[in-house]
């Protein structure tokens, strides 16, 4: 019996960032399709995945980044103005995409026009090895809320629903909900992405390297969520979190009266950004909540996964790479569910129990593209769009003598 063909494994591709990547993609599914609050009640899913899922997608964003542009030995010179050019260039065709999708008639909140912002606002970073980005993500995990509660009360408050191609004629607005105001504040999350980049400046496919990331992912996590649980006991921090929540003139009444109400609000989550009525907000832990704990337990968690998968994918990666083929074209993909998802467009694919549907529409497709072997649509467009651009903007430097 013949051996079933199996995708290669390109040289210094590390599977277990796919992996990680396809998890990200199947849990940020599962909270757009699955219920997130019953009552006071918040199923497990949305426990497990809520804000840990797009957590997890923005620091591999940062992997990525960080892979791309030298992996432990930063790129100089020209060679960072090459990477710089395609990482611009990709973060105009994602976040055109974004706006794009913005326009179809889904629930879901479009993150892919925050995610070409979060790109532009890496580049200056580009140069820096592990230690530095690790030390401006522990500052910016700290330095970014505080920022972002003092600068919300001073802009347009957000608005419902995903940015369109119409918000450009915005541009001040559109800035305002890309930065601080919307589900994903770019200038908050750039934490995500700072962290991402330093993990990707280590030697990750090394075994002691991806247990150590594994064992402070936990460790993260654990504390920060502890450390939320232990001030939210401190006299008066509960009561100001109640009345100032969703805003500080009409907090909900129900909040007021009803312990579990807020217990249940803070285990589902916020909108990406907390109330500005009082400080201790600044201390929930919340999902999408872009509070200090809430970074730092989430980049927690997204360690811990990446670690993780980095260990698992070290005995047979040929196969993981097969049967998580989707980590590898996260855009196709992430795209197709959106459309799936549009209200209207489809009969009954948009409702909790048609996740198993679509996660098997993921699963199939990735590992389908893996085995012929072929990139994802959308990740070969943009990649040949880059790379065409950095050749034009930056050309290579042709060796003496060469005609």
């Amino acid at each position: 019996m013949s051996e079933p063909v199996l995708p290669d494994v390109a040289p210094g591709r590390v599977v277990g960032v796919d992996v990680a990547r396809a998890l990200a993609l199947l849990g940020m599914m599962a909270t757009h399709l699955l219920p997130g609050r019953l009552g006071n009640e918040v199923p497990w899913p949305q426990q497990l995945a809520g804000g840990r899922a797009s957590a997890l997608f923005a620091v591999l964003a940062g992997v990525s980044i960080a892979l791309v542009s030298g992996r432990t030995v930063p790129v100089r010179g020209r060679d960072r103005a090459a990477v710089s050019v395609r990482l611009a260039v990709r973060a105009v065709l994602v976040g055109a995409l974004g706006l794009a999708l913005g326009t179809v008639p889904t629930v879901i909140a479009i993150i892919l026009a925050s995610y070409a912002v979060l790109f532009l606002l890496g580049l200056p970073f580009l140069g820096l090895g592990a230690r530095s980005l690790a030390a401006w993500a522990v500052a910016w995990v700290v330095a970014a809320p505080v920022g972002a509660h003092l600068l919300r009360p001073l802009l347009p408050p957000h608005e419902a629903g995903s940015p369109q191609p119409g918000d450009l004629l915005r541009p001040a607005h559109l800035l305002s909900e890309l930065l601080l105001t919307g589900y994903y504040p770019a200038a908050v999350w750039v934490a995500y992405l700072l962290a991402g980049m330093a993990l990707g400046r280590l030697p990750l496919a090394r075994r002691t390297t991806a247990t150590r990331v594994l064992v402070v992912g936990v460790v993260l996590a654990v504390a920060a969520t502890v450390g939320s649980r232990l001030m939210l006991t401190l006299p008066g921090a509960r009561a100001a979190l109640a009345a100032t929540y969703p805003d500080a003139t009409t907090p909900d009444p129900s909040l007021l009266t009803d312990p579990a109400s807020l217990d249940a609000t803070l285990a589902h989550g916020l909108s990406g950004t907390t109330p500005t009525g009082s400080w201790w907000w600044l201390v929930v832990a919340a999902p999408h909540s872009g509070t200090p704990f809430d970074l730092a337990a989430t980049i927690g968690s997204a360690l811990a996964v990446t670690g993780l998968c980095v260990l698992l994918t070290r005995t047979q990666p040929r196969v993981w790479a097969a049967a998580f083929g989707a980590g590898a074209m996260t855009l196709s993909l992430y795209t197709l569910h959106v459309l799936v998802m549009a209200q209207g467009w489809w009969p009954d694919w948009e409702m909790p129990q048609d996740y198993g549907d679509q996660v098997l529409v993921v699963v199939v497709v990735g590992a389908f593209f893996a085995l012929v072997p072929m990139r994802g649509p959308l990740e070969s467009l943009v990649a040949m769009t880059s790379q065409r651009v950095a050749r034009l903007l930056v050309p290579p430097v042709r060796p003496r003598g060469a005609t």
